[in-house]
């Protein structure tokens, strides 16, 4: 037995020598470096683990295509691999929703349809052992048929929504949990809103308006549910008012009635009425208010002004903008009617008509009536027209009337002459009543002793119309005929018509004009009549005329007149000055001659030196490239039967034809050309001018980039040139990447595509870019140019915006600054805006020195860059900057008058207006800080300020802001000086007095007149308390010299008179101990004048 025992510990121990990890399944654990005693003692049972199962979801119940992910694993061991088991059905890998891990640890499931529901668990093996676990726990998945669909519902169901109202959407799926919600309005587009379920818009706008809808999603691949059916939010402005005035006019009188009514297209709103955008209240017998309605029923000048009403939906605290308005003019006085006539012709004549216009300025609805002499005329309306005769002779006036109790006074009276119609006369101006055809005449037509009149023609009774040969003057009183024909012989006459008036005249006795069938005609004749002359020789021109007498002639060379005035006109020796067109003509008349056509032109031509031959190029050009053809022809233009000679750079060639032609050229055919010609029994003509020919290798096409930058962003636009020798003859062909480029919505290229523009760059346009150039009548091209790269940035700039300092609140004289940056390229310019609305700074920064409340608004910045066309990058993030008013301080004086005498300094005392926070204070004297410790009090002695200062005072804190404005500046004087000498003034006048009246008792008993004389009445030199309450000029010097109101009086007071004086004067009372003093003074005044003494 005990063989077998040791047979078994051998075998245990080889085991774990094997796998040192899992001794402890068969035996305790034993430390390596401590020899296992030679127990026979054999160990418990083996007992199997249990896989443990996880659900990496968090949720069991799943949706088609929604993925879940498993897992199993015993003891977080690696020697194991796994089985899986749904419904105690194993899993097979070959599914293809089904997805395991290398070793089985991780199963994914991808839940296609409702088979893939049940309950899933898993095994393990091991994999060295080669033994099974028991089943893991299990977990039960339940797979849904189909994709939840969320439920959307809205908080307010009114079909309009205006703006300001809050509307709130809830999104709801009743199957499952851990769903995240999106949200969506006017089809796809996202809203950015917290991924709860509900989705509140607390002010709508119209921009608001649209189909909203929404879903779900969850998990970390999210599984998205079906869109919900979507929900319409319509934003609309509340309906604005029709305001419509019910009287018959807006301008009225007093008494009269005006009515009104509001209207809108809308039940359940109530209604407001305005007069000068002031609400409207009902006013007991005069304004009557009836919800949609407001009559006015006697009004009066305060009625007067623009009334608009409003509608409210209470319900909804809604309201409407303003109607539209209406003026309502009241008027005090009754206008007096105004009269005029049309026409304003003064006199008129018989036949015409005239219409007496009477016109109230003021408001409407007037009627009228019509007097002549003050006789009531039958006419009721605002016009009269009269056909006139002589016997409407007089002077016109009317009245008006509106209602029952509106009556005008008489219009001020119009004159109206009536007159008979005069007979014109008709007038020869010209000398004949028969003349030729183009020859001019003249004549008039007059009214004696009238003006105004406008003439109309007539030849047999029809009218002449004005046309280019006839014409008349201004008012027609001139008939001229500028060139006469057949068509005018007749008998004229005339007639008169008033301008704008339907007075016409009788016609004119009659004149007849003839007028031959045409010209006489002039022929030119020449002797002897070569066309080429030469100088020396002779020559005569003949004009002849076949009809009349009593011609003069006129010759002409080259349009320019000559002196002789014969029929004949001789050259005796020719030369080269009497080449030119000669032609002649005849005429007669002094005052409007008459001219004949020029006879036919003889054109005689001397020449005066030897032809030259003129050479010509074809093609015609100042360069020719290598490999091109060329060709020169020589020409005399005079005459024919030449022949010809060709030279080369003087040089003789053999060729004697008119023509000379270079076929595929190359430089050495470059040179000067000329020819001359020959011909039986002339001589010789000159050489023709040289012709230069240049053979030039084709040129190599220069490409170079017309914007600034080669880096480039998506729409920057870009230029490119090719150009070849600076000249216009070549058209030209782009390459990319040595690909031809094509013209495309955003590549176009210019007339001979020398340009190449890129409107809009994007990725695809980077590339090595190069051109050839073809010329445009000629088959040459050249070779490829160097080329040129272009980048092109896949997105935009992005422009950062930053403040300094980062509050968000400033106060008025703060200084802050904003700066523009921007990551890439460069050539960048800047625009700044201020709630939209641009700056005029151009700099990357922007500095605001001393802010004021004008500054306050939402700031941004852009950078832009010129090429061709200007490119802009987006607008920066929107940084807000908010400006409040420096807090302002004012200084008190604490010293009152009953202190005068317990006292020898002036207590000022400053404070920060509306402020409840600490503050200390700085006071300064004439601008200048005072050296001392801030306190909020400050005194003024005699000693510390002998003459008069300016004090101010300026709050300082730790806190924001650190320091208020400024103070306004308080004026002192020596004003303790003044208070010690106070006391001492009035003890001196009150002596004075005293003295003086004891002084007239004396003088008043000792001193009597003598009998019989009369005694003068005494003046009083004194007056009464009661006499100076009455009087209001008395001076009071004591208030000026205490006060010195000149000094420290404002400047509303200084407008005002001089105060007033009486035992009441006040004095000026800045302390609460000061008004006590006073009110104790009225207080003794008010007892008969009992004195108070100072306290």
């Amino acid at each position: 037995m005990w063989l077998v025992k040791v047979f078994s510990i051998i075998y245990f121990t080889a085991c774990a020598a094997e796998d040192p990890q899992h001794v402890s399944s068969t035996f305790r654990y034993v430390s390596p470096t401590i020899p296992m005693p030679m127990s026979t003692e054999i160990s418990t049972p083996y007992e199997r683990p249990v896989p443990s199962l996880q659900l990496h979801s968090e949720w069991f119940d799943v949706f088609p295509s929604e993925k879940v992910e498993l897992s199993c694993n015993v003891n977080g061991n690696s020697d194991w691999t796994f089985t899986w088991y749904q419904n105690t059905q194993q899993v097979q890998d070959s599914d293809p929703n089904v997805s395991l891990s290398v070793e089985g640890s991780k199963l994914t499931i991808t839940a296609a349809t409702q088979t893939y529901s049940g309950s899933y668990s898993c095994k393990a093996h091991h994999k060295t052992k080669g033994f099974t676990t028991e089943s893991s726990n299990s977990v039960k998945l339940t797979v849904h048929a189909n994709r939840p669909k969320p439920t959307l519902t809205r908080s307010s169901n009114f079909d309009q929504m205006f703006p300001g109202e809050s509307v709130t959407f809830t999104c709801k799926v009743d199957v499952s949990s851990g769903w995240v919600y999106l949200w969506y309005s006017k089809g796809t587009n996202e809203i950015q809103a917290p991924d709860n379920n509900t989705y509140t818009i607390e002010s709508v706008d119209h921009s608001n308006s649209g189909q909203y809808h929404c879903k779900a999603k969850r998990g970390k691949d999210p599984f998205f549910t079906e869109e919900s059916d979507t929900t319409a939010l319509q934003v609309s402005d509340p309906p604005k008012p029709s305001l419509k005035l019910l009287s018959s006019w807006s301008d009225v009188f007093e008494n009269e009635t005006v009515k009104f009514s509001c209207g809108v297209n809308s039940p359940d709103w109530t209604f407001t009425w305005y007069r000068d955008q002031k609400e409207l209240l009902d006013e007991v017998d005069i304004i009557d208010i009836m919800d949609s309605s407001l009559n006015i029923t006697l009004v009066t000048l305060d009625h007067q002004g623009v009334y608009a009403c409003k509608v409210h939906l209470n319900s909804r605290r809604v309201s409407s903008e303003f109607s539209n308005t209406v003026s309502v003019t009241v008027y005090e006085n009754i206008p007096t009617p105004t009269v005029n006539k049309v026409p304003g012709f003064n006199p008129m004549y018989v036949g015409e008509t005239v219409t007496l216009n009477c016109k109230v300025d003021v408001s409407s609805g007037w009627e009228y009536q019509w007097y002549k002499y003050g006789i009531e005329l039958p006419s009721t309306n605002e016009t009269n027209s009269i056909y006139l005769a002589l016997s409407d002779r007089g002077k016109y006036s009317c009245k008006a009337t509106r209602s029952e109790i509106i009556l005008t006074d008489f219009s001020e009276e119009i004159q109206q002459n009536v007159l008979e119609i005069p007979i014109p006369l008709l007038k020869l101006i010209t000398q004949w009543s028969d003349v030729f055809p183009t020859e001019s005449v003249k004549l008039t037509c007059g009214m004696e002793g009238s003006l105004g009149w406008i003439y109309t023609w007539y030849k047999h009774g029809l009218e002449v119309q004005a046309d280019d040969v006839a014409s008349v003057d201004s008012n027609g009183a001139t008939l001229s005929i500028h060139s006469a024909s057949a068509e005018h012989t007749g008998e004229y006459n005339c007639k008169g018509h008033l301008s704008d008036r339907s007075v016409s005249s009788h016609f004119s006795s009659g004149l007849t004009l003839n007028v031959y069938d045409e010209k006489p005609r002039v022929t030119l004749t020449q002797d002897p009549e070569y066309k080429v002359m030469f100088p020396g020789e002779s020559v005569t021109f003949s004009c002849h005329i076949n009809v009349s007498s009593g011609w003069e002639y006129l010759w002409l060379k080259d349009r320019a007149l000559l002196s002789e005035s014969g029929n004949k006109y001789l050259i005796k020796s020719l030369d080269t000055t009497k080449t030119g067109s000669y032609v002649c003509q005849a005429k007669r008349g002094s005052d409007q001659a008459f001219f004949t056509d020029s006879s036919q032109a003889i054109l005689l031509k001397v020449e005066g030196n030897k032809p030259k031959p003129v050479v010509t190029q074809q093609p015609d050009v100042e360069k020719v490239y290598t490999g091109e053809s060329v060709s020169f022809e020589c020409k005399v233009g005079l005459s024919s039967g030449w022949g010809y000679h060709w030279y080369k750079d003087e040089t003789p060639l053999s060729i004697n034809d008119s023509s000379l032609t270079i076929h595929d050229a190359n430089s050495s055919n470059s040179g000067i050309y000329k020819c001359k010609a020959i011909r039986d029994k002339t001589s010789n003509t000159q050489h023709s001018d040289g012709r230069i020919l240049r053979v030039s290798e084709i040129p190599v096409p220069s490409l170079n980039l017309s914007t600034p930058w080669l880096d480039v962003f998506p729409t920057e636009r870009v230029k490119l040139i090719c150009r070849m020798d600076g000249t216009t003859d070549w058209k030209y062909t782009w390459f990319k990447d040595k690909q031809p480029v094509q013209a495309d919505n955003t590549a176009s290229f210019d007339l001979d595509a020398a340009t190449l523009s890129i409107s809009s760059a994007s990725a695809s346009r980077r590339g090595q870019y190069s051109c050839s150039g073809k010329l445009k009548s000629r088959s040459v091209s050249s070779i490829l140019s160097s080329g040129l790269t272009l980048d092109v940035y896949d997105t935009k700039p992005r422009v950062t915006l930053v403040q300094d300092p980062k509050h968000n609140v400033m106060h008025t004289e703060d200084s802050v600054s904003f700066s523009c940056h921007i990551n890439v390229s460069s050539g960048w310019e800047y625009l700044w805006l201020k709630d939209g609305v641009p700056l005029v700074e151009s700099r990357n920064n922007h500095t605001i020195k001393s802010v004021v409340r004008t500054n306050t608004g939402s700031y941004q910045c852009q950078a832009k860059r010129k090429g061709d066309t200007v490119f802009s990058s987006d607008q920066s993030q929107a940084v807000r900057l908010d400006i409040e008013e420096r807090p302002q301080t004012d200084i008190i004086l604490l010293t009152g008058w009953s202190e005068v005498f317990s006292t020898d300094s002036l207590v000022l005392r400053c404070r920060v207006q509306e402020s409840q926070d600490m503050w200390n204070f700085t006071w300064f004297k004439e601008g200048q800080p005072i050296d001392r410790p801030p306190s909020e009090k400050h005194a003024v002695t005699p000693q510390n300020d002998p003459e008069q200062s300016l004090y101010t005072c300026q709050g300082i804190r730790t806190g924001r802001p650190s320091y208020s404005r400024r103070s306004d500046s308080f004026k002192t004087k020596n004003l303790l000086l003044k208070r010690r000498v106070l006391l001492s003034i009035s003890g001196c006048i009150f002596f004075g007095i005293i003295a003086v009246f004891l002084g007239c008792i004396v003088l008043r008993v000792f001193r009597k007149p003598a009998d019989g004389e009369e005694r003068p009445e005494e003046p009083e030199l004194f007056l009464t308390m009661a006499q100076l309450k009455d009087r209001d000029d008395a001076p009071c010097p004591l208030v000026q010299y205490i006060t010195d109101g000149e000094l420290n009086a404002s400047s509303k007071e200084a407008e005002e008179d001089v105060t007033s004086c009486s035992e009441t004067t006040p004095l000026p009372i800045t302390s609460l101990a000061d008004q006590d003093v006073t009110n104790e003074s009225e207080d003794a005044s008010e007892k008969n004048g009992g004195l108070v003494s100072f306290k």
